[in-house]
């Protein structure tokens, strides 16, 4: 599924770059600042077929330098698969004027260019579906935490499959 690992500026020899029509860019964050620090997790997938990682977990250790950072180059198929299910998600349809504002408790951020569409959410951290019902947009709320949970599943699995220490 993944083709090329960080260093490797460019496609593989059998995919072709994307047009500027098909220009297609995800981005995602949470994070919070409290007792250890700025914790977060942050993803995107660039239209190149790059995608990066990075985890700032600070609980288990005191120097707080527990940054986990991880690149790799994905297939065609691949970014055409996120961009299938963010335009399935139709989270392009979304406001997020009546989602609840960041706060203390932590944020989340999506961005995402689909063509010549860009379009930016940002809401507090959201721990459960409950959440979600009980905000003031819950159908639209909705959409986002699915698509989040989607794309976020789909990001662990590339990274496990990846970089894993002893592959299948």
């Amino acid at each position: 599924v993944i083709s090329y690992v960080t260093g490797r500026r460019s496609w593989p020899a059998t995919a072709m770059a994307m047009t500027v029509d098909d220009e297609f860019y995800v981005r995602y964050y949470v994070g919070h600042k409290g007792r250890f620090g700025h914790e977060f997790l942050e993803f995107e997938f660039r239209p190149n077929g790059e995608l990066r990682y990075v985890n700032n977990s600070c609980y288990k250790t005191d120097t707080g330098e527990d940054v986990i950072r991880k690149q790799c180059y994905v297939s065609r198929a691949v970014l055409e698969e996120v961009k299938r299910i963010v335009v399935d998600s139709e989270i392009t349809k979304e406001d997020d004027s009546n989602w609840p504002e960041p706060d203390r408790v932590g944020r989340q951020e999506l961005e995402v260019v689909l063509g010549k569409e860009h379009i930016s959410f940002s809401t507090s951290k959201l721990g459960s579906l409950a959440e979600v019902q009980n905000s003031r947009d819950p159908e639209g709320l909705k959409v986002f935490y699915y698509l989040v949970q989607d794309i976020k599943c789909f990001v662990f699995s590339l990274m496990s499959l990846h970089f894993k220490v002893k592959p299948i």
